[in-house]
């Protein structure tokens, strides 16, 4: 009594193939919703970073 290989969906944890990402559209749809949350988040912290960055080097060598 073997189990076919699978993986489960990150979204809701059903069974899928190893070749699918998620299990549905629905699931595809927060797939997409989070990747793009994490891209808006890693923008702004390098923004941030910047933004640190540019003060500092204007207090440390403008003085």
């Amino acid at each position: 009594m073997a189990v076919e290989p699978h993986k489960h969906c990150p979204i809701c944890g059903t069974p899928i193939p190893l070749n699918e990402l998620v299990c549905s559209p629905d699931c595809q749809k927060v797939w997409d919703a989070r990747l793009n949350q994490r891209k808006r988040s890693q923008i702004i912290l390098y923004v941030v970073i910047t933004i640190f960055l540019i003060i500092w080097a204007y207090l440390t060598f403008m003085k």
